[in-house]
């Protein structure tokens, strides 16, 4: 039975997040960017068009991954990383990030400003270069301040996935001002569902679920009652 309850609420997790993307992708600007450049092959990019402190971005399955452009096909980019909390070898360190180190580093909060190529900052996506310019009111740095801003904070680094994360490293690079307009869509998502009285019905289904697959426990009961009152007092 525990097992059908894990199951049931990775699926709503899961339904939660794909939920968000679809709203993340529909206000992030390169997503708007990327329907009307038509379109192309899934690996599609350039290297010879970018310049030295562009802002390049790579469509992911959740999420828009940002970077920052230094040259001779080099990108500065953000990525959540538990390995170097565990070793100082370079050569494991500076090895493609796997999708387990990647989950781990966000788990564990910890990450790092890292200097890739092109093709493995691109993982097999396309790229599309300063679409961001037309979001923000003020105008981008010179290219070579937003590389060497980029440069300095090479590097360990704190991981937040709504305060610190790689879109706010390429926003403050290049327009000095470290935001992110995924995690505003995100939160208005989050917003949208707590205000959303389903959620109390939802989130207290689940709760009785819960107690009739685990038993009456106060791990089981508390959150029955405190999370349906807390939802319906925010709503």
């Amino acid at each position: 039975m525990k097992n059908v309850m894990y199951d049931a609420l990775s699926l709503l997790l899961e339904k939660l997040l794909l939920l968000a993307n679809l709203r993340l992708c529909s206000g992030v600007p390169g997503a708007a960017a990327e329907e009307e450049e038509g379109e192309k092959p899934a690996n599609y990019y350039d290297p010879l068009c970018f310049k030295r402190g562009d802002l390049l971005e790579v469509p992911r399955t959740l999420f828009v991954h940002f970077g920052i452009y230094l040259g001779d096909k080099r990108v500065a980019h953000l990525m959540p990383d538990i390995l170097p909390s565990f070793t100082d070898d370079q050569r494991q360190i500076q090895q493609v990030v796997t999708n387990k180190r990647l989950i781990l580093g966000v788990v564990a909060r910890t990450a790092s400003i890292r200097v890739d190529t092109v093709e493995d900052f691109a993982y097999g996506g396309s790229i599309l270069v300063n679409h961001m310019d037309r979001a923000f009111k003020s105008p981008a740095l010179c290219g070579e301040e937003v590389a060497r801003r980029a440069e300095k904070l090479v590097g360990p680094t704190a991981y937040s996935l709504l305060w610190n994360n790689c879109e706010h490293f390429v926003t403050y690079c290049r327009y000095g001002s470290a935001v992110s307009f995924q995690t505003d869509k995100f939160c208005e998502t989050v917003k949208m569902i707590i205000r959303d009285q389903r959620s109390v019905l939802a989130s207290a289904l689940l709760g009785l679920a819960a107690i009739l697959c685990l038993g009456l426990a106060p791990s089981t009961t508390l959150p029955t009652i405190l999370v349906p009152f807390f939802l319906w007092m925010a709503g």
